[in-house]
């Protein structure tokens, strides 16, 4: 096998530039461009929703294969694929096109938030779709690469079903678990609609997960190899019903081929020297261009100039993310000297808090209910502290972002936070953070005082802030994670069943 290119088929429901609604997305789309680095021959496959640019991105139907069919709840339905070159790559990305499933606003959800009602027979077709589209396409692959529920079936077919088609036998699958919290949980007749038989769901089972059938439950028993996006996630997750969501005892039980790979970052998107959403840009030598970008926070957010300390916020406002105890926190924390700027749309009673806090100290406190990338840049380039006090957090992207920017993380030490994150000292000589063990406001309270107290000597801050942004958090050694990995999925599968 010495000198033979891996071939690699990564299967995601959101891949940048093409769709994203969260981190998936980017993870999507940096990880096949360095495993083309590397001597992989990389394939994507997803579904083309209404909202993707057809004309911009240069897609192309492929009428040699034309219109295949995936069965969903005993009916054939029709599909046509497109495909497109990643911009940039040679990478061909291939698109599931089917107006039934994908024709209408939003990825995942409607556009009032809830989920779509067919989303069992749109986790059914996808899957299926995309078997069907490698057997035409006489694909033979070394790793079939599942991401999230959503693509969790493959693994589940690829053992009922394809055990014998010969241009599968040597075809591994990796499953990667981006967010444990979404599982695909169905009702039990899910079974017989995705071509199961029903019969296997007995309790205990693979398909059976209290009383209900939960699709993550079966990749995880299908699939090769099991991945997540940090070490120490990778262990959190297999200990305790607060991180495992309940699959804690399969991921315990499939502990051996758990594997937590660090997601990276662009160093290119992310630079300070050329980013082009900053107000100014500065380096590691020459850092007077953040000072410039502070002031502009500042005054996108309507705050006051002045020196006092900025943390700032870009997040999804919900509980996950320690917004309940940041809450718990937050009338204490503006007695500090220090000043906030908060960045990001998630629960309605986080909108209407702190809407009405930034009106009761409009002097200390900014914010802005909305997503906007140049903003996001601006926050990392212009805060002092880059706040993330989460209950959990698989990997984060944010914290390294502000490393690149010469901004300190003040994090709570779980999964990829705690695995990219250490305390500086209090001369900025070692250390590139500020971390909190306890999950409770009084710990983050303590933590921001930390970080005050660091900030009040220059020196320290100003070494430490050119030590950290030169830290490399891209994906160049992540990369190489995933392929070991795929080294040793090849040719490796889970559970082996028969369909009847």
């Amino acid at each position: 096998m010495a000198g033979k290119r891996m071939k690699i088929a990564l299967v995601t429901t959101e891949i940048a530039p093409f769709s994203k609604v969260g981190g998936l997305a980017d993870v999507l789309g940096a990880l096949p461009d360095q495993l083309e680095g590397l001597g992989c021959e990389v394939t994507v496959f997803t579904p083309l929703y209404a909202e993707i640019d057809r004309r911009k991105f240069h897609l192309e139907p492929l009428p040699q294969t034309g219109a295949l069919k995936a069965s969903v709840n005993g009916r054939e339905i029709e599909y046509t694929l497109s495909r497109a070159r990643k911009p940039g790559t040679g990478i061909t990305v291939y698109f599931i096109d089917n107006d039934k499933f994908y024709g209408r606003r939003g990825l995942y959800t409607t556009e009032t938030g809830e989920a779509f009602k067919d989303e069992d027979e749109r986790t059914i077709f996808f899957n299926r779709a995309v078997l069907e589209a490698i057997k035409s396409l006489k694909l033979k692959l070394d790793v079939i690469h599942c991401n999230d529920f959503h693509s969790g079936l493959i693994p589940v077919y690829l053992s009922l079903e394809e055990a014998e088609n010969p241009l599968f036998k040597d075809t591994g699958t990796v499953f990667s678990v981006h967010n444990l919290a979404y599982q695909g949980t169905f009702e039990p007749e899910f079974l017989s609609k995705a071509g199961i038989n029903q019969e296997f769901f007995q309790p205990m089972s693979p398909f059976e997960f209290w009383g209900r059938v939960n699709v993550m439950k079966m990749s995880l028993m299908f699939s090769g190899i099991i991945s997540t996006v940090s070490k120490t996630y990778a262990q959190e997750i297999t200990q305790s019903e607060d991180y495992g969501y309940g699959l804690e005892g399969v991921l315990n039980y499939r502990r051996d081929d758990l594997v937590g790979i660090l997601n990276g970052i662009d160093p290119d998107a992310w630079n300070p020297e050329t980013d082009r959403l900053i107000e100014s840009n500065f380096s590691f030598r020459d850092l007077s261009g953040k000072v410039k970008n502070r002031d502009r926070v500042l005054e996108e957010f309507s705050l006051p100039p002045g020196k006092a300390p900025l943390f700032g916020i870009v997040s999804r406002l919900v509980d996950q993310k320690g917004f309940d105890i940041l809450s718990e926190a937050f009338e204490k924390l503006m007695k500090l000297n220090l000043k906030f700027v908060i960045l990001g749309t998630g629960q309605q009673k986080y909108h209407k808090l702190y809407t009405e806090l930034a009106r009761k100290y409009p002097r200390k406190l900014g914010v802005k209910l909305l997503y906007d990338n140049r903003i996001a840049h601006l926050i990392e380039a212009g805060c002092d502290f880059f706040l993330m006090p989460s209950k959990y957090e698989p990997c984060g992207l944010n914290q390294m972002y502000s490393l690149r920017y010469g901004t300190f993380p003040v994090v709570r030490a779980t999964g990829g936070l705690k695995d990219t994150i250490q305390d500086l000292s209090p001369r900025g000589a070692r250390g590139n953070g500020i971390t909190f063990e306890e999950y409770s406001s009084q710990a983050l309270y303590q933590a921001v005082q930390k970080a005050l107290r660091f900030f009040g000597s220059s020196a320290a801050v100003e070494k430490a802030r050119r030590r950290i942004m030169q830290e490399d958090h891209s994906w160049k050694n992540s990369a190489r994670e995933y392929l070991k990995m795929y080294q040793r999925a090849r040719g490796r599968m889970g559970m082996r069943l028969t369909k009847r």
